[in-house]
């Protein structure tokens, strides 16, 4: 089963933001990592990233058009983008939000998400684990 991996702006670029928050692991290392999991769980990963909004909001379009199931790190985007919450909101797979950090452990205007409201579920705080976490419920999910 495919499953879409949706990652937010500034992900691209994880090797270069704070590693005390981060990590140390590459956006090329996160997404081999992901693909791993996913083959692990029996889904074939398709990762995709953007910094731009629209690009995101067409993707969720398509995940809706095909009942595809989403794993979604909207990054920045979490804390105030109401339209891919309302492009998340017309999935009607699985829909899981995760995060590499704990948003709750860091500043307040992180501690608010408007796509968690949408989403079957919300992991945060365990790095590129937060992937594999959100993998695993997934499967239960769909089966």
């Amino acid at each position: 089963m495919k499953v879409l991996v949706l990652n937010g702006p500034n992900l691209g670029r994880l090797d270069i933001r704070d590693s005390s928050i981060y990590g140390d692991m590459s956006y090329a290392d996160l997404v081999a990592h992901i693909h791993s999991a996913a083959k692990t769980h029996g889904f074939v990963a398709d990762v995709r990233q953007s910094n731009d909004e629209s690009e995101i909001i067409g993707w969720l379009h398509e995940a809706a058009d095909t009942n595809t199931p989403v794993i979604i790190n909207p990054a920045a985007f979490t804390h105030y983008s109401y339209a891919i919450r309302d492009a998340a909101e017309m999935v009607t797979a699985p829909l899981i939000e995760v995060h590499l950090s704990n948003p709750l452990s860091r500043e307040e205007f992180r501690h608010t998400s408007v796509i968690s409201g949408v989403a079957n579920g919300t992991i945060g705080g365990f790095g590129p684990n937060s992937y594999v976490l959100a993998l695993i419920a997934l499967k239960a999910l769909v089966a």
